[in-house]
């Protein structure tokens, strides 16, 4: 066995033997003489190991070179280009391409261009040498060398279409069809040129999962054209990673179109009982009740809003805490929604409670509610029992019983202060002083506090939440607590 055989016997890379002799015979010239055929082998095999790479996963901006074997996604339109100081125009055609582990949009250049086009097929698997760079839309290969390789299998499935679940860092082209979740206002910014660029989310659902699209410049005004619940197709994406997590972006040669498909959203959720601190999670259930959006001034002058929700699960309840533009959302008693991404963090008196944030998804599955929150009491605790009953009815009482609850608190939220709607000895006079302790069995506009025996009504702007014993004192007025004091 000559030293050449026996450097190569060692090398675990995809490359014949022939190819690694001629690849040793050009180091050897290279090197002048300075260096024999084992030194020469030895060198080429280092060059080799460093460059082939385990997957497309493992292609980096800045390595010097990369060797892959790939399947043909998409294979785009030749470009033109002028070069300066010289007479012929540069051609450049992109073409996908992926394996199991990702894909990568490969740059053919020239010669390679016109090749790609007139030669190569979506299917077609590539045996790949490139430069990989940083590019518009992730990383990109610059190819310096490409050969079929029809002995080899990569199981990727071509597509024009895309699932959410299929979607993988450095994928472009990409088209996907689906169900608008949440929406989001246009913001600006200013660019380091000096020039002003737009952008927007949306978030979309398909029955493999949810993924944030962001949309930039001339395509950030999408956003506002579309309503959650709508199904559309977004038309050359491109994925990015953000705090860990997969985006599909759409620049200007991309494109969002409402499109007449059924799409089935099914969220995971996790059950509210095994929510925990810290936890960053997907809850699904129905709002027992919704406060008023309240403002308040941050710490660098400018005006921020919060409105709280209470949501039940067949395990559970908890609070939610809307920020932002999500304390605009229309979602009262009776809605059942869908929350992604909330985080969960200890809230009033050791209670868990759930942050919606910017990054968060609010979706309402089905309406029962005519109005956002902040109505009246009645209405929340009519509401209330009507949207538990999709969880196979209130865990507090068997399903028969729910007309009289409902009923119940509709009395109590009008402000009747016994637990009998009839008894109207027990109200208390137009005008009377009153202070009464209780519950706060609703903190909307009215609150309802409940005392065990009766509720009573309460107007005011404390802020008090579900579940805490409060104080008011005031006047009545038309079976209503005014309240001058709440502690």
């Amino acid at each position: 066995m000559s030293d050449i055989e026996g450097v190569y016997e060692d090398l675990e890379a995809d490359v014949s033997l022939e190819e690694f002799r001629e690849a040793v015979e050009a180091k050897v010239e290279q090197m002048g003489g300075l260096a024999d055929e084992e030194t020469a082998a030895m060198l080429v095999a280092h060059e080799i190991g460093e460059s082939e790479v385990g997957g497309i996963a493992d292609i980096e901006p800045g390595m010097e070179e990369a060797k892959f074997v790939a399947k043909v996604l998409s294979i785009g339109d030749v470009r033109t280009f002028e070069r300066d100081g010289e007479d012929e125009d540069g051609r450049v055609v992109n073409v996908e391409v992926a394996d199991e582990t990702g894909s990568v949009r490969a740059a053919f250049w020239d010669e390679h261009a016109e090749a790609a086009t007139e030669e190569l097929e979506e299917g077609q698997v590539l045996r790949i040498k490139g430069r990989p760079k940083e590019g518009f839309s992730g990383v990109e290969v610059s190819v310096d060398d490409v050969e079929p390789d029809p002995d080899t299998e990569i199981d990727v499935q071509v597509s024009d279409t895309h699932t959410v679940e299929a979607l993988s860092l450095g994928l472009s082209n990409v088209n996907l069809v689906g169900l608008v979740l949440d929406t989001d206002s246009v913001r600006t910014f200013d660019r380091d040129d000096g020039s002003e660029g737009k952008v927007s989310n949306l978030v979309l659902g398909d029955e493999t999962g949810r993924i944030r699209v962001t949309l930039w410049d001339e395509q950030a005004d999408l956003a506002t054209e579309f309503d959650p619940g709508e199904t559309v197709e977004v038309i050359d994406g491109y994925v990015k990673e953000r705090d860990g997590n997969l985006e599909l972006h759409v620049g200007n040669r991309g494109a969002v179109e409402e499109v007449d498909e059924e799409v089935e959203y099914v969220p995971e959720s996790t059950p509210i009982e095994d929510l925990e601190i810290g936890q960053t999670v997907d809850i699904a259930g129905v709002v027992r009740s919704a406060d008023p959006k309240r403002t308040f001034d941050r710490d660098d002058g400018s005006e921020g809003q919060v409105r709280n929700i209470r949501v039940q699960d067949a395990t559970g309840d908890i609070r939610v805490a809307m920020w932002g533009e999500k304390a605009d959302l229309d979602v009262g008693p009776g809605d059942e929604v869908a929350l992604g991404d909330v985080e969960i963090q200890d809230g009033w008196q050791d209670d868990l409670e759930a942050s919606a944030g910017w990054q968060s998804t609010i979706t309402v599955l089905e309406s029962d509610s005519g109005s956002s929150g902040g109505e009246s009491a009645a209405d929340d605790a009519s509401n209330e029992n009507a949207g538990l009953s999709a969880f196979g009815g209130d865990a507090d009482g068997p399903a028969e019983e729910e007309s009289e609850t409902s009923a119940a608190s509709s009395d109590d939220a009008r402000g009747t202060t016994g637990a009998n709607a009839d008894a109207e000895t027990d109200e208390p006079t137009d005008g009377e002083e009153l202070e009464f302790t209780g519950v706060v069995v609703q903190a909307g506009d009215p609150v309802v506090l409940d005392d065990g025996e009766s509720t009573m009504s309460v107007a005011t702007d404390a802020d008090v939440g579900l579940g805490e014993e409060v104080t008011a004192r005031g006047i009545v007025r038309d079976g209503r607590l005014e309240a001058n004091d709440v502690f």
